[in-house]
């Protein structure tokens, strides 16, 4: 008879391997790891068209420079200010994606740039190969303009961004169960042949009190907070703004999110069984960005803003022009403002250095900012 088993996910061999290194429990943050970038079999790491507006063209998810070139080319009105006010003359960009947002962003400032001044230096942090390869594929016009680099730099003098970038790194799960504290991890059932839970007690804490006795499943960040810090060491002159979806602590924490934020993205649907398809669909967590600025500023980091992403974009000045363009534009454009949309569960924080942060104020937190919500 022909073999009818389902072909294993991607990364499935990955983490059973892991398992097996570790002796048979590994935590599910080493898990997330490898479901995404895993060398050849990760969800990033597999070189597939994942960004796009619909199944029907073969992605998983939509992002905003997918959404509206506006995007794009809002946020680099913000970049050109930061660029100006601090005296530096390069973006730096991590977990470029597609590269659509680096063509937004390098046509804008090419627009805007007077004829006398020097061009902006584009640099690009990307640890897939496979998503670098279809950046400079994207990014050509831009020549030598635009240089890829695997990892951070020791020193960066620039403007930072990030997009929909924390919202990809690994996070700890933790799970309070009848009262007691467990780490959540993965282990291997050899009846079920599959992938399940497994819980084990632990010492680390959401950081701040869960209020109620009931069972309760939430994440915390040690790696996103651990990238921001390491920025804001090798941030020497500049800015970062980084923009996704997530809520202060006090929101994140709620006593009523009881199941976390942790989630999946294939064919532009969401669902919650995080251990299925390892490698063949996205795994993504909410930001703290309370615990994000707290990150900056240990690392002497100021925070110049925090404020949603469609009262930071309206700031900016998305609907300049908007009037004029078609109505399929209008409609996509609006649709990174619109509460009901990402206007307002996405985020933008903007963060520097104290010498570069003094006497001016980013347009895109000029009206309606919320860092005392942080």
């Amino acid at each position: 008879m022909p073999d009818t088993a389902a072909p294993a996910a991607p990364a499935e061999s990955a983490v059973r391997a892991a398992l097996h290194a570790a002796g048979g429990w590994l935590p599910f943050e080493r898990v997330m790891a490898l479901a995404l970038y895993a060398p050849g079999a990760g969800y990033y790491a597999r070189g597939e068209a994942i960004f796009g507006l619909a199944p029907g063209d073969g992605s998983d998810f939509v992002t905003a420079p997918v959404l509206s070139p506006r995007f794009g080319a809002t946020l680099a009105r913000q970049v050109a200010q930061a660029l100006a006010t601090t005296g530096t003359g390069a973006v730096w960009e991590f977990g470029a994606g597609n590269g659509a947002l680096a063509a937004q962003v390098l046509a804008a400032l090419d627009a805007a740039r007077p004829a006398d001044a020097a061009p902006v230096a584009y640099h690009i942090v990307e640890l897939s190969g496979a998503l670098r390869a279809r950046q400079a594929e994207r990014l050509a016009a831009w020549g030598e303009r635009v240089t890829w680099h695997e990892r951070l730099p020791d020193a960066i003098e620039g403007v930072v961004i990030g997009n929909e970038v924390l919202d990809a790194m690994p996070v700890v799960l933790l799970h309070r169960v009848g009262g007691r504290w467990h780490e959540r991890g993965v282990a291997w059932d050899e009846d079920a042949q599959r992938l399940v839970w497994a819980d084990r007690p632990t010492d680390r804490r959401p950081p701040v009190a869960i209020e109620g006795e009931h069972d309760y499943l939430t994440e915390i960040h040690p790696q996103a907070e651990a990238f921001v810090r390491t920025v804001g060491e090798r941030l020497r002159r500049g800015a970062a703004f980084f923009i996704d979806y997530g809520f202060p602590e006090h929101e994140y924490y709620h006593p009523q999110r009881a199941m976390g934020t942790l989630m999946c993205h294939r064919a532009h649907r969401a669902d919650a069984d995080v251990l299925a398809d390892l490698g063949a669909k996205d795994i993504t967590a909410h930001v703290n960005f309370t615990g994000i600025a707290l990150a900056a500023q240990e690392a002497g980091l100021e925070v110049l803003g925090y404020t949603s992403q469609g009262r930071f974009l309206l700031n900016a000045g998305l609907l300049d022009g908007l009037d004029d363009a078609p109505l399929p534009e209008r409609t996509m454009a609006l649709k990174l403002v619109h509460e009901h949309e990402m206007g307002e569960l996405f985020k933008v924080i903007g963060l520097a250095p104290p010498g570069s942060s003094r006497g001016w104020v980013p347009v895109g937190f000029a009206h309606g900012d919320r860092t005392h919500t942080l």
